[in-house]
Order: structure tokens, then C-alpha cells, then sequence
């Protein structure tokens, strides 16, 4: 029992550093969004799904719902900040009916969470969040990965490899969140050539009444 835990709480510690990792992996795009000063092209979607999947995490780490789960409260917190931080650049540098739609994503969050506190189905909603965290980076996916966040889809898959390895008998969402990353990596593998990475040039005559 002893070496079970140990060998447990190792594995919680390496799933957090990994995890501290996903939530550090779009810190290239969002530089990119602050050069550029527009988000224009980029989806808040993955950042908004985060922001409820890390604060429903925290309230279930919580001493009140699930005692000695300081590891799961620490890194899911620091995750957060993170993601309020990617979202406050995209208010930044987004335009309005952006910022709207951002806001009443966060608004619906927050009244989903102030009903989730009175549930006593705190882990299922956790688990069910999860996987719209894995998965929502897809909603970028077309036939160009320009604006894929792939560090994101890259750490989507590790992280889900290391969060399954104490669970390896069994499916958990941690399955679903490699599998997603690894469709993430697979697309953008096969798009990654054919991805125009340039922004198109604008033909000479409309260059001309642009200036005129």
C-alpha cells in the first residue's frame, strides 16, 4: 500500500508538471496576437472551455467536496490564471462582437458554476468538461493549421498519455484527450505543406485604390 501511493503521488506530480506544460503551450500564439495587435484568425474557444474545466477542477479539489487533493487545487489554480490571462488578450485585441461572445461564454460559465456548487455531480461534470477541453482545439481545424495552436494540441497529447498511465486498465478521459491530440498532430502533419503561412499579397490594383 505504501509503494502504491508513492508510486501515485510521483505520478501526480510528473501528470502536473506536464500539465503545467499544457497550460504554458499557447504562450507563443498569444505573443503572436500581442506583436500583431489582433486575434484575428485565432478561436478563443479551447481557452474559454479551459477556463470552466480548471474552475470546476479547483471547486472539486476543494477541502469541502475532496479532502487531500492539494496537488489537483495547485496546478488546476494556476491553470486558470493562466487561461484568464490568455482570455483578457483576446477582450484586448479582439473586436466587439468578439469581446460580446467571449463574455457571455464566461457569463453562462459562471452561472453554470454558481448551479454546479448545490450538484453533488461535481467529478462526472469535471470529467464531462474534460473532454470538451481535449477536444475543442479541433473547432480551429479546416484545411490550413495557421492558426492551430499546435504546442496546445502537442501538450493535449502528452498530457494525456501521462494522465492515463495510473489508470491503464481502464478508459478514462485522459484516453480521449491523447486521442484528440493525436488527431490534432496527425491533421496537422498532413496539412502543415499545403498551409499558406504568408499573408496573401494584395494585388497591385488594389494596392493602387487603397492608397488613392
Amino acid at each position: 500500500m505504501v509503494y502504491t501511493g508513492t508510486a501515485r503521488m510521483i505520478v501526480g506530480i510528473v501528470g502536473n508538471a506536464v500539465s503545467c506544460g499544457l497550460f504554458l503551450s499557447p504562450i507563443l500564439t498569444f505573443i503572436t496576437i500581442c506583436k500583431k495587435k489582433t486575434a484575428a484568425g485565432f478561436k478563443p474557444d479551447p481557452y474559454v472551455a479551459t477556463v470552466l474545466n480548471r474552475t470546476l477542477w479547483v471547486f472539486y479539489g476543494m477541502p469541502i467536496v475532496h479532502p487531500d487533493s492539494l496537488l489537483v487545487v495547485t496546478i488546476n489554480g494556476f491553470g486558470l490564471g493562466l487561461e484568464l490571462i490568455y482570455i483578457g488578450i483576446f477582450l484586448i485585441y479582439s473586436p466587439w462582437n468578439r469581446r460580446r461572445n467571449i463574455l457571455l461564454a464566461l457569463l453562462v460559465e459562471l452561472i453554470f458554476m454558481a448551479a454546479v456548487v448545490r450538484s453533488a455531480f461535481v467529478r462526472t461534470l469535471c470529467i464531462i468538461f474534460n473532454i470538451a477541453m481535449y477536444t475543442s482545439p479541433l473547432t480551429i481545424m479546416t484545411k490550413s493549421v495557421k492558426y492551430m495552436p499546435f504546442y496546445l494540441s502537442l501538450a493535449n497529447f502528452l498530457n494525456g498519455i501521462i494522465r492515463c498511465a495510473p489508470q491503464i486498465r481502464s478508459l478514462c478521459p485522459a484516453d480521449l484527450g491523447a486521442l484528440s491530440g493525436l488527431v490534432q498532430l496527425i491533421l496537422y502533419a498532413t496539412y502543415y505543406r499545403t498551409t499558406q503561412w504568408d499573408e496573401p499579397k494584395k494585388p497591385a490594383s488594389e494596392v493602387e485604390l487603397s492608397s488613392a
